[in-house]
């Protein structure tokens, strides 16, 4: 995806730590992908090499990127606080990260029942086909990115900006408690179909919404 130029000015260096921040809290450079090489950003943003070093270097300072000798910078955070996060809750009880995941869930899609555009809609069925054919491939990983996408998707329907917002930065711990829940590999018995969740949102149905969003939670904590 190409980058709009910076505009000049006295905060060049600032400019471009926001640009690429915005790439990555938007997730056009999700978690887990590599970013442009240094020549691709300078010719995407029309600044100096040593511009684009300084601000990659300040976000993997704060923990947004991880430099990686000879393989690239790696997306590793959504922002500062999603780091911080991430090593903070690495230790919590599984059961507990599942309880609180499931709390937003289910306020998230009671808001995306009231909310949600035409836009939200053809972007949750455009992921939830991609979370179908996840799990046929059988691939955790895979389904894992995919359910979480789906979820996120969901978040941002409700358009809470500070609820959208303490998800994205908990989405690590999210990604790795769904790994930890569905083990090396997918188990016919662990499947919860979400036909019905985004039945109840597009139908602009609260209640029904959060009760579906809701149930999937207490089916991973039986499932334990």
């Amino acid at each position: 995806m190409n980058l709009d130029p910076v505009s000049r000015g006295t905060s060049l260096s600032d400019q471009v730590i926001a640009r690429l921040r915005m790439q990555i809290t938007s997730g056009a450079w999700p978690v887990g992908s590599r970013i442009p090489t240094e020549p691709e950003l300078v010719a995407q943003l029309g600044v100096a090499r040593n511009t684009v070093r300084e601000a990659v270097r300040a976000l993997a300072h704060n923990g947004l990127l991880d430099i990686r000798q000879g393989s690239g910078t790696w997306v590793i955070a959504t922002s500062e606080l999603a780091g911080v996060m991430q090593r903070r809750f690495a230790g919590a009880d599984p059961a507990h990260v599942t309880e609180l995941r499931g709390t937003l869930e289910a306020a998230a899609a009671g808001f995306a029942a009231r909310r949600r555009t035409a836009e939200d809609l053809r972007r949750l069925d455009d992921l939830l086909a991609q979370r179908e054919r996840a799990w046929a491939s059988g691939d955790r990983d895979a389904f894992v990115d995919a359910d979480t996408a789906f979820h996120q998707a969901v978040v941002a329907a409700s358009h809470n900006e500070v609820l959208m917002e303490l998800y994205a930065d908990l989405g690590q711990v999210i990604r790795d408690s769904l790994r930890d829940h569905f083990g090396a590999r997918l188990s016919p018995e662990e499947y919860m179909d979400h036909t019905r969740l985004l039945a109840a949102i597009r139908a602009e149905d609260p209640a029904q919404a959060t009760a579906e969003a809701a149930a999937h939670t207490a089916s991973c904590e039986a499932v334990r």
